[in-house]
C-alpha cells in the first residue's frame, strides 16, 4: 500500500474518534442491545438530554431503524422485506410520511438551514449504515462504509441542511452489500424546501407527488428473487421483471385537471429508464439531481439511470374526466454488454439479463387517469431559479483535467484499474480544499473492451457539480443542466464536469450507481484535504 500524507492519517485517526463517539451517541459507547428499549420509543427514553457528547439543537430529531418487516404487496403471503421505519421525537411529525402499504422507508422533508438529527438503529442481522444520497454534509455524516455498524448497534447523524430544494434520498451502503439491501426495501426519499423555491409558486401539497421507480422480481410465494450470485450477473447488475412505483405494482396515479410536479427517482439496483408520455406530448422538466433547473426543459424522452432524479411539470387542465395515458420507458440499445440484442437475436450477457425485461426493453411505468375537474389554471413559471453561469477557467486543473477510464479488467469493474479499497487513496484521488476542479469520465472502452462495456451512472458523494460537455455517442435525452451528482455515461461517451471542493475535508466516495457494480469492487476514494503538505509521501 503506498504511504499517504501525514495530514491523511491525522484525519483518519480524529476521524476514527469522532466515529466512537457518534456511533455510541457520546459517552455510552457501542452498545450491544440498544440504546433504547426495542418496543418503547417513548420521548422520554429517547431524551436529547441521554446524547452526554452533544449540544447540537435539532429543528428535527427522529428515530430511524432499519429491521425486517413484511408487507402485504399481493393477495396470499406478505412479502418479507427489509425496512427502514421512523419515530418523531421532535419537529412536526407530518414531515415524516410513510406510504401506505409500501416496503419503502418514510419521506422526510426538511427545509434549507434546518439542523436534523437522526438516530439510526441497526436491527438488520448484518453490518449497515446510512447514505444520503445527494446531500452536502461533513464526510463522518456521509454514510461511508467504513462506518458500518452491526446488528443491535447505532450511530447518530447530526447536520445541518445546507443543499438547494430538491429531491433526494436515503439508502444502504455497506461495502459487498448495498445491492441486495436497497433490494429487499432499504429506501427512502428526502426532499428539502427553500425560499427561492417558495418563490416561484409550484404546484403543493397533493399535486406535489414523489414516485420512486424501481423493478423487482417475486416468486410464486410472493417473496422477492434477487441474484443467484453468478458473476455474470454481477457484472451486468439486477434486473427484475415488474416494475414498481413507491413500492406497489402495476401503480395508477389519480389526478385531477390541474398542474402536478412529479418528483421521479430512479431506485432501481441496476436499470435505466427511456422515460416518455404515450400519448407523444413532450416531457417539461423543471428539476434534477440537485433541485430546479434556471428554466423548463422540453424533451421527446429523457434518460433516467440509478440514482439520478428530474422533476416534471405535468399539467392536466385541458384534461376530460376519464382520459388515461401512461409513462412508458422506450426501447433503447446500451451497447457492449449491455446492449439488447447481439448477432442473430442472440441476447449479449445472458446470465446477467432478465430474459422476460432486459435492460433497454419498452413498458409502462405507470398509469394516469383523470378522475375529477377542478378549477386551477396554473402557468408554468418561465423562470425556476437563479443558477450562476459555469466558470470552468476557474478551475485549477483548467488545462489538465482529471482523469477517470470505466474499464473492465479481468472480469472486474474498475475506475482507472484500481477496485475499492476501503482507506485507501492514490496520489490523483486527492484535492485541495477550496479548489474548484474538472473531472473527466471515458466509458470508451477500445477493440473487444467497446462489447464488454455497459452504461455507468457515475455518483459523487458529498458535492453537487455542473456538467460542462459530453462528446461520443450522445443522445437526446439527457437534462445536463443544472445541478446534479450522477451523471450517466452510455458506452463511447466521454463527460466533463465541474466541482468544488468548498467546505468539508475529509473522504468521500464516487462510485458506479448500478448497485451490484458497486459492491463489486467499482467505487473509489477521494481525499479532500484542508493543509498544503511538503512532506505529502512521508
Amino acid at each position: 500500500m503506498k504511504k499517504r500524507s501525514k495530514e491523511f492519517w491525522t484525519y483518519c485517526e480524529n476521524d476514527r474518534r469522532q466515529f466512537l463517539k457518534l456511533a455510541g451517541y457520546g459517552t455510552l459507547g457501542l452498545i450491544t442491545g440498544g440504546f433504547w428499549p426495542l418496543s418503547d420509543y417513548s420521548a422520554a427514553a429517547q431524551s436529547p438530554k441521554t446524547l452526554a457528547d452533544t449540544e447540537f439543537l435539532p429543528d428535527l430529531d427522529i428515530s430511524l431503524t432499519a429491521r425486517p418487516s413484511e408487507v402485504a404487496i399481493f393477495p396470499g403471503d406478505p412479502t418479507q422485506i427489509w425496512q427502514y421505519q421512523a419515530v418523531v421525537h421532535r419537529g412536526n411529525k407530518n414531515r415524516v410520511v410513510e406510504i401506505p402499504r409500501s416496503y419503502l422507508g418514510p419521506t422526510i422533508r426538511v427545509r434549507q438551514g434546518e439542523k436534523i438529527r437522526i438516530r439510526f438503529k441497526n436491527l438488520l442481522p448484518e453490518e449497515s449504515i446510512v447514505h444520503w444520497h445527494g446531500l452536502h454534509v461533513p464526510a463522518i455524516m456521509d454514510g461511508h462504509p467504513r462506518y458500518v455498524i452491526p446488528q443491535g448497534q447505532s450511530y447518530l447523524y447530526e447536520f445541518e441542511v445546507n443543499n438547494r430544494a430538491g429531491t433526494y434520498w436515503y439508502h444502504p451502503h455497506p461495502h459487498g452489500r448495498t445491492g441486495p439491501q436497497v433490494y429487499r426495501g432499504l429506501a427512502g426519499l428526502f426532499i428539502v424546501s427553500d425560499e427561492e423555491e417558495r418563490a416561484v409558486g409550484l404546484p403543493d401539497d397533493e399535486y406535489d407527488v414523489p414516485l420512486v421507480l424501481q423493478d423487482r422480481t417475486f416468486g410464486t410465494d410472493n417473496q422477492l428473487i434477487y441474484t443467484s450470485g453468478h458473476r455474470m450477473e454481477q457484472m451486468a447488475g439486477f434486473l427484475g421483471d415488474m416494475i414498481m412505483v413507491n413500492g406497489l405494482p402495476d401503480f395508477t396515479l389519480p389526478v385531477s385537471t390541474c398542474a402536478y410536479r412529479l418528483r421521479l427517482l430512479n431506485g432501481s439496483n441496476s436499470r435505466i429508464y427511456k422515460l416518455a408520455w404515450k400519448d407523444g406530448r413532450p416531457l417539461t422538466i423543471i428539476g434534477t439531481d440537485g433541485g430546479l433547473l434556471e428554466r423548463p426543459v422540453r424533451r421527446q424522452y429523457v434518460f433516467l439511470s440509478p440514482g439520478e432524479r428530474i422533476e416534471l411539470w405535468t399539467d392536466f387542465y385541458d384534461s376530460q374526466v376519464g382520459y388515461e395515458t401512461s409513462l412508458i420507458s422506450l426501447p433503447f440499445d446500451t451497447g457492449g454488454m449491455g446492449g439488447r440484442r447481439m448477432g442473430r437475436g442472440m441476447m449479449m450477457g445472458g446470465m446477467g439479463q432478465n430474459q422476460n425485461l432486459p435492460n433497454g426493453a419498452g413498458f409502462s411505468v405507470f398509469n394516469i387517469k383523470v378522475t375529477q375537474r377542478v378549477e386551477k389554471d396554473q402557468p408554468l413559471p418561465e423562470q425556476l431559479s437563479e443558477i450562476s453561469p459555469l466558470q470552468q477557467d476557474e478551475a485549477v486543473n483548467f488545462l489538465n483535467p482529471r482523469q477517470f477510464f470505466l474499464t473492465m479488467q479481468h472480469m472486474q469493474w474498475s475506475i482507472n484499474g484500481r477496485v475499492f479499497q476501503m482507506e485507501e487513496v492514490a496520489d490523483d484521488e486527492i484535492v485541495q480544499l477550496g479548489s474548484k476542479e474538472i473531472w473527466e469520465f471515458h466509458n470508451t472502452g477500445g477493440g473487444m473492451m467497446n462489447m464488454m462495456n455497459m452504461p455507468h451512472p457515475i455518483h459523487l458523494h458529498g458535492k453537487q457539480f455542473r456538467v460542462i460537455e459530453r462528446s461520443g455517442v450522445m443522445h437526446e435525452g439527457y437534462v445536463d443542466e443544472g445541478w446534479k451528482d450522477t451523471v450517466l455515461i452510455m458506452p463511447g461517451e466521454r463527460i466533463r464536469f465541474l466541482v468544488e471542493f468548498d467546505d468539508y475535508p475529509g473522504l468521500f466516495l464516487y462510485h458506479c450507481h448500478n448497485l451490484e457494480h458497486e459492491d463489486m469492487g467499482m467505487m473509489r476514494n477521494y481525499f479532500v484535504r484542508d493543509t498544503i503538505s511538503s512532506d505529502r509521501h512521508i
